[in-house]
């Protein structure tokens, strides 16, 4: 995917900030950004819809600094890089999906270096 195309899904996916819980609200199981003291169902799915997105854009975020910093650390012009196995080791992967995330994170750092 080019990175624009990438940019503007990112931008379609950012519909809800996410914002810390207090750490009395985040104590108590049954709370979840406030989702369950909302009477209107309206509100509430409108609301819980915001926080899925958000959640989805933050953990596709996630894995692509996954990916960077796989590709990173097993980058073959540093002296102390890992094996894709080390590399799988450390984020409790598999192999051959490390063998992935290496190589999407490599296109990842490429798409960043051109203009």
């Amino acid at each position: 995917m080019p990175e624009h195309e990438r940019n503007e899904e990112r931008q379609r996916l950012r519909p809800a900030p996410l914002l810390f819980e207090p750490s009395e609200a985040t104590a108590d199981p049954e709370h979840f950004f406030d989702l369950e003291s909302m009477d209107d169902p309206r509100a509430l799915l409108t609301r819980s819809t915001e926080l899925a997105l958000a959640f989805r854009a933050a953990a596709d975020r996630a894995v692509e600094f996954q990916a960077i910093a796989a590709a990173q650390l097993a980058d073959p012009r540093r002296f102390d890089r890992l094996t894709p196995a080390d590399v799988a080791e450390r984020a409790q992967w598999t192999e051959d999906y490390a063998k992935k995330m290496i190589e999407f994170g490599r296109d990842l750092l490429r798409d960043a270096d051109t203009p």
